[in-house]
């Protein structure tokens, strides 16, 4: 027979672990991913530079073949690019699969658009991915767990933080990866829709004040900030308020070097208030369209190009201990524009 002291304690350990498993389900879905150090390991060994790619709207199309020509031609210059100048890793800027991402981890679109496409052996290095609004259209968190499937798909979390040892220089490159669809709300292109706030308030300020930490405390030379809507933008989407709003002062608080996007289908660089805005978006379509020349600071724009007859586009960039060059690529063959960003002031 139990007594009624164990009884007591039986009820008390029921009434622990229901209120444990309370808690448990109430812990929100881990959104960001701790930093971590990025080793070439020895890729790295004899030399001086890091170089990657950043291409943006890549995302073929939902019906057969499932790519278009922009991107085909596109996937091949890069690769002849890559091999030519280098390219350590690649980040991908989001609307990875149109017109409304991927329903499961298991979907064809992962071959179709993206194994069956970027074939090149100097392109089978890591593609660091963040979300697109069409990529929010469906599951963002299948394409998150794609990374377990596939060698060089590196999505670890919505939104996390990249730093990278420039070899043998003692220099940093942070790079971070945001999800704008998240902190602004999604958007209907066909519709021509702004982003009208986000989804979840908690998630977007969330994410927000993450990324303030991570930009106050970045000790990097070089420090990029990347996500799918643009900060500035000259095309049809023109500039996102709420990043003007919530994202441009941090960048120039916390003197980031440069800000990476897509969403508008060209290739655009602006410069202001010390900050580089490069925007990559020409993977996979091309969209001449200029509309917004006029809502962007004057002069800040030095390079736009939205032609079909450049077939597609992309970015390179060669980090070394006193600058970044980012070189912008048309998919027909030959550099469209050049500049130079250089190290960070800190204090």
């Amino acid at each position: 027979m139990i007594s009624e002291d164990v009884c007591a304690v039986i009820l008390a350990l029921e009434m622990a672990l229901t209120l444990v498993s309370i808690l448990i389900a109430a812990i929100p879905v881990a959104y960001c991913y701790p930093t971590a150090f990025q080793d070439l390991g020895e890729f790295g060994k004899n030399r001086t530079s890091l170089k990657f790619l950043a291409v943006g709207d890549w995302g073929g199309v939902h019906y057969p073949p499932f790519i278009t020509a922009v991107q085909k031609a596109t996937a091949r210059e890069m690769g002849i690019v890559a091999e030519l100048m280098g390219a350590d890793f690649i980040l991908a800027l989001g609307d990875n699969f149109y017109y409304r991402g991927v329903d499961s981890v298991d979907s064809p679109r992962f071959k179709d658009t993206f194994e069956s496409v970027y074939t090149a052996k100097s392109l089978k290095v890591p593609w660091y991915v963040l979300a697109g609004n069409h990529d929010h259209k469906g599951n963002v968190q299948a394409q998150i767990d794609y990374s377990q499937k596939s060698d060089r798909w590196k999505f670890p979390s919505y939104y996390y933080e990249m730093t990278f040892h420039i070899p043998n220089t003692g220099k940093l490159l942070t790079i971070i990866m945001l999800d704008t669809v998240m902190l602004c709300g999604n958007s209907d292109d066909f519709l021509d829709e702004k982003p009208r706030g986000p989804l979840l308030e908690f998630d977007a300020n969330r994410q927000l004040a993450w990324l303030q930490e991570r930009l106050a405390g970045s000790k990097a030379d070089f420090l990029l900030v990347a996500g799918h809507y643009p900060v500035w933008s000259v095309s049809e989407h023109g500039p996102t308020e709420c990043l003007l709003e919530r994202l441009r002062p941090l960048l120039i608080k916390y003197n980031a070097t440069a800000y990476f996007c897509g969403h508008d289908h060209n290739l655009q660089y602006i410069k202001e208030s010390g900050v580089g805005y490069v925007v990559s978006g020409a993977g996979n379509f091309l969209d001449p369209d200029t509309r917004h020349w006029n809502s962007v600071p004057k002069g800040s724009v030095k390079y736009f190009t939205g032609k079909a007859s450049t077939l597609g586009g992309f970015v390179h960039l060669e980090v070394t201990k006193n600058k970044m060059i980012v070189t912008f690529f048309q998919a027909k063959g030959t550099s469209l524009y050049r500049t130079v960003l250089y190290p960070r002031t800190l204090g």
